[in-house]
């Protein structure tokens, strides 16, 4: 990966907010700590900018701050009507705000709007802005344009080959007072340094009420599945106080793009300390990783981010179901609709006390084989998706520390037949709390939101000569889910709209969120694989809708 791939990363917190920071989608709302609404403190920014540059600063070398918004809003007004047209097209949010215009109309407010805003944007509201060193960054990278030709698509496959032998074998400096480190998980020290580095400098949402509290235990799980290298979590330390300041993580992958399977990396957990956001660490951290992968002979790679880079492959939109309805009203992550009341709201989202499938039951390891046999079966409907070995199977389904309920991370249930024994059925989801920042430091409960996230199922159903029954089948399995997550006290159930999910979404009571989670390829061009949103963004419950995207990335 001659340079690069940015953080994947689960998807927003409850509330939705896309997020993004530094200058290459690394996911976090935190505002550059250079930057400043105050005029005097933008000069005085500006004045160190170019005196670094005088000083000849590395990590300086391609950002030209002087003339960036000129530049930016000249690159914008050179937009061609295809261009403009492509950037609303991977952007269902923004599409959304201009869908009331006709296309002329919509084109000429895009040349007016500045490109980073473009790149970056959600909304036209400035969430989630980023420089132009962003997309230049990535306009070196072997990554698709935003400006290739719809009517001229290039046939499926790496965009660069890789020579092994011109691939550095050693890293890129890095400013001065800080190093490179790998980061050994298996000490518990270390692991509680990432853990730190990533509860308080992660991701936030944009208005700063929530930031994703990740257990050591979801660490472990997360980035040491089978196969896993120590040379791919990769931190960055201060020389002088040995303090871990930013990290990334690759873990090796299995995947199949249409009709070819792959062995490629998956990017998570880019992280920057809050301090040191414009330091331009992030394009470093994506380059040092794929040279390591590219070492070890994976030149391919996936990745998530909740911000447009070039070019997404596919994007979704993340739904949510609460489960306690007054906490989350509460804490202030779900709002009192108009014209309804709170009593009404907690009506509305009650879930049943027990499971109604029958032969429904917790996961065992006898149960690995026929879970793998029959979840390759279903995923092999999707376009893009993971194939998963006995071990991962193992590994991502089974949680060694299901006895302690409070350092759980996956849940996982079948459905075993009476009559034969047979695994008819599987559902899985996993939990991320997320603490509320104002209330931290209270122990009351309200300090974190406790989410499950829907992970991996399958079902027979599924195979059945025009998914005759699938649809209910599959409301009844999300339901007891939802059951499950229930009693084990769960905030909220979040899902996307990949798999099949648009089939019983907006059935099962889940509300559209703002967020979208973008998924990209890198050094791999493919056509683009539906997220299961249709035009207007909401489920796309239709068979070619709903095919496409078949991957859950943490």
């Amino acid at each position: 990966m001659a340079g690069s791939q940015p953080v994947g990363g689960g998807g927003p917190l409850p509330a939705t907010v896309s997020n993004a920071s530094e200058s290459t989608g690394e996911q976090s709302t935190v505002k550059d700590s250079t930057t400043s609404s105050n005029p005097a403190a933008e000069t005085t920014t500006k004045k160190k900018k170019r005196m670094r540059q005088k000083q000849g600063d590395p990590l300086q070398t391609d950002n030209s701050t002087a003339s960036s918004e000129e530049s930016s809003n000249k690159a914008a007004s050179k937009l061609t009507p295809q261009m403009a047209d492509s950037l609303l097209e991977m952007n269902p949010a923004l599409r959304g705000e201009l869908g009331t215009l006709d296309k002329s109309k919509a084109r000429e407010m895009l040349k007016k709007m500045n490109i980073s805003d473009l790149l970056t944007g959600m909304s036209i509201g400035g969430k989630n802005q980023k420089d132009m060193a962003s997309y230049k960054f990535w306009q070196t990278q072997p990554v698709p344009r935003f400006d290739e030709k719809a009517d001229d698509p290039k046939p499926d496959g790496p965009i660069t080959i890789i020579d092994p032998e011109q691939v550095a074998k050693e890293p890129e400096p890095l400013l001065e007072g800080f190093e490179w480190c790998e980061l050994d998980l298996n000490k518990e020290e270390e692991l509680k340094e990432v853990y730190e580095l990533l509860t308080y400098h992660y991701v936030e949402d944009g208005n700063a009420m929530f930031r994703f509290k990740y257990s050591k235990s979801f660490f472990n799980w997360a980035l040491k599945p089978p196969g896993w290298l120590g040379k791919w979590h990769i931190g960055v330390r201060a020389t002088k106080s040995r303090k871990l300041v930013a990290s990334i993580f690759g873990i090796p992958v299995h995947l199949r793009i249409r009709d070819v399977d792959l062995k490629a990396t998956e990017i998570n957990f880019l992280c920057i300390h809050k301090k040191l956001r414009s330091k331009r660490l992030a394009p470093l951290l994506i380059k040092e990783v794929t040279r390591r992968c590219y070492l070890a002979g994976i030149y391919q790679a996936i990745y998530t981010a909740g911000v447009v880079l070039p070019k997404p492959v596919g994007t979704c939109r993340y739904f949510h179901r609460p489960l306690d309805w007054l906490k989350l009203y509460d804490v202030g992550f779900s709002p009192l609709p108009p014209g309804s009341t709170k009593a009404r709201m907690i009506t509305r989202n009650q879930v049943a006390t027990k499971t109604s499938t029958p032969g429904w039951r917790q996961m065992r390891s006898e149960d690995i084989e026929a879970v793998r046999d029959l979840l390759q079966r279903y995923l092999s409907k999707f376009q893009m998706t993971q194939n998963f070995s006995t071990e991962e199977i193992e590994h991502w389904l089974l949680d060694k520390s299901a006895d302690e309920h409070d350092v759980r991370t996956v849940w996982s249930y079948v459905v075993e037949a009476a009559e034969t024994g047979k695994i008819t059925d599987m559902v899985s989801f996993y939990c991320l709390e997320s603490s509320v920042i104002k209330n931290e430091g209270k122990t009351d409960g309200s300090e974190t939101v406790k989410a499950a996230y829907l992970f991996y199922y399958a079902s027979e159903t599924a195979f059945a000569e025009k998914e005759k029954g699938y649809k209910e089948r599959l409301k009844g399995l999300i339901g007891d889910a939802l059951v499950e997550a229930k009693k084990a006290r769960f905030d909220v159930f979040n899902a996307l709209t990949l798999h099949d999910n648009p089939l019983f979404l907006e059935d099962l009571k889940f509300g559209a969120g703002d967020g979208q989670l973008h998924y990209y390829l890198y050094n791999y061009r493919t056509q683009p694989i539906s997220g299961g949103v249709n035009k207007e963004n909401m489920p796309d419950a239709s068979e070619k809708g709903r095919r496409g995207i078949g991957m859950v990335l943490l």
